[in-house]
């Protein structure tokens, strides 16, 4: 209450500390505890009682982090997972922050018992996300991919499904999905030159022709029923049971998180799988790919009630007398378009 104390003639020439590394080094050896170690080095410190009480709070949580580290094991989350992921490698995740998740999963309308088909090329982030709101047992996660090798979800194992749950995540290549519907001739050239890096037209029956990476992928990947005595896998091929009813019922809704691909060759594919007045969701770093898919819906009048969002987070440090908004945050959270499928009378 009578603080009259403040940092105006401190000097940080790294000359305040009187305890050198060597002697931090004996006392560990002499195995020291870490609290210890922190009031040896507050109690050989030239400046520590000029400090200001919020900086002796900070000074003393800056060493501990340091010599005495405690750790909480938490259960992993979407929101966890998204956050640590946006902190160290966002590129990994396409720049998806936690805000921006949350409002893709909400706009698709997310709910248990639904049949969700997702185009995931950030990791596996949006697949654990929306799995993990479907809930046990509940409705089907549906990853589609152009070509014959699908998106690698390896964030997903970070989830820690049990197995009601990872049963419940399948793959589905796009011809598979549209083969009874418009043909497998028929899907947009551009889309498949898009992601797999070709300038010219690809015929899918090409496509379907065995590679190396399918080799491969039919090794890593099994199906359930060879692996009678084995927990199922999450990202297992769907069933034709599965691929045939959502042909003929449709999916409940879309999401799309592909930054490295084309938003309207990628929509204008997948929107014909969806039933009729089913939401979808289609994230991107930047706001032109969706103005221009917004503009070739509107065109083409394949939805309603198109929006272009762009979510806002502000992150506050609340403290006693310290409350303000953190001093680094992130400034920018992507866009996100969503409507709703309609029945086209072209």
């Amino acid at each position: 209450m009578d603080e009259c104390r403040d940092n105006r003639a401190i000097v940080d020439n790294n000359e305040a500390q009187t305890l050198t590394s060597g002697d931090i080094d004996e006392m560990r050896r002499q195995g020291v505890k870490g609290d210890e170690i922190i009031e040896a080095l507050i109690a050989n410190s030239a400046t520590y009682e000029k400090k200001t009480t919020f900086s002796q709070e900070k000074y003393r949580i800056k060493k501990q982090k340091k010599y005495a580290p405690r750790v909480l094991l938490r259960r992993p989350s979407a929101r966890s997972i998204c956050e640590a992921y946006f902190k160290k490698y966002p590129h990994r995740i396409g720049f998806l922050r936690v805000d921006a998740l949350s409002l893709l999963l909400s706009l698709a309308n997310v709910t248990a018992n639904s049949d969700i088909l997702l185009v995931d090329m950030v990791g596996g982030l949006l697949t654990g996300a929306v799995a993990e709101r479907l809930g046990a047992g509940t409705g089907y996660v549906c990853n589609t991919y152009l070509g014959s090798t699908p998106y690698p979800v390896e964030i997903v194992r970070t989830f820690n499904f049990d197995n009601e749950i990872c049963k419940r995540i399948v793959r589905a290549p796009l011809r598979d999905l549209c083969l009874d519907q418009i043909g497998t001739s028929e899907i947009t050239d551009a889309s498949n030159a898009e992601l797999n890096g070709q300038t010219s037209s690809i015929n899918m029956e090409e496509m379907s022709l065995p590679s190396n990476h399918e080799a491969v992928d039919s090794e890593t990947i099994v199906s359930p029923q060879s692996k009678m005595g084995k927990p199922p896998k999450a990202g297992e091929k769907a069933s034709e049971e599965a691929i045939k009813s959502w042909k003929e019922n449709g999916f409940s809704s879309l999401i799309i998180a592909a930054p490295d691909a084309d938003a309207w060759s990628l929509a204008k594919d997948l929107l014909p799988l969806l039933s009729y007045s089913a939401p979808f969701a289609i994230y991107h770093q930047y706001l032109q790919p969706l103005a221009t898919c917004m503009h070739n819906l509107q065109q083409g009048k394949m939805a309603i009630g198109l929006q272009i969002s762009e979510p806002w987070l502000r992150e506050y440090q609340v403290l006693p007398s310290r409350t303000h908004p953190l001093m680094q945050m992130s400034a920018f959270g992507g866009y996100i378009l969503s409507g709703t499928k309609i029945c086209s009378s072209s």
